[in-house]
C-alpha cells in the first residue's frame, strides 16, 4: 500500500493519483535470484511506488538485486528538459 513518497529523505504523503509519479515495478527478494547466473526467477510479484511532485523532478526509481527498489538521480539531460 502506498503511504508516502518512495524517497526515504522525503516525508510527503500520498493522497491523489494525479500528483507525483506512480511506478509499477516487478520486485524480487533474495530468494528470487538464481545464484549460478544472477538472473531473476519469475515470481510475478508487482508493487507500486510513488514519487511526489518535488522528488519526481530530480529522481527516478530503480530495482537493484540485493538492494530492492532505490531512488536514483535523473540524468542531467532529463533534468534540463523538465525545467
Amino acid at each position: 500500500m502506498l503511504s508516502k513518497c518512495a524517497n526515504p529523505a522525503c516525508s510527503n504523503r500520498f493522497r491523489y493519483f494525479h500528483e507525483g509519479k506512480l511506478f509499477r515495478m516487478a520486485v524480487a527478494d533474495k530468494n528470487d535470484f538464481d545464484a549460478r547466473d544472477g538472473m531473476k526467477k519469475s515470481s510475478g510479484r508487482v508493487e507500486f511506488f510513488w514519487l511526489c511532485d518535488d522528488c519526481k523532478t530530480e529522481l527516478t526509481l530503480s530495482f537493484q538485486a540485493g538492494m530492492g527498489v532505490t531512488t536514483v538521480p535523473l540524468p542531467r539531460a532529463a533534468l534540463a528538459a523538465a525545467s
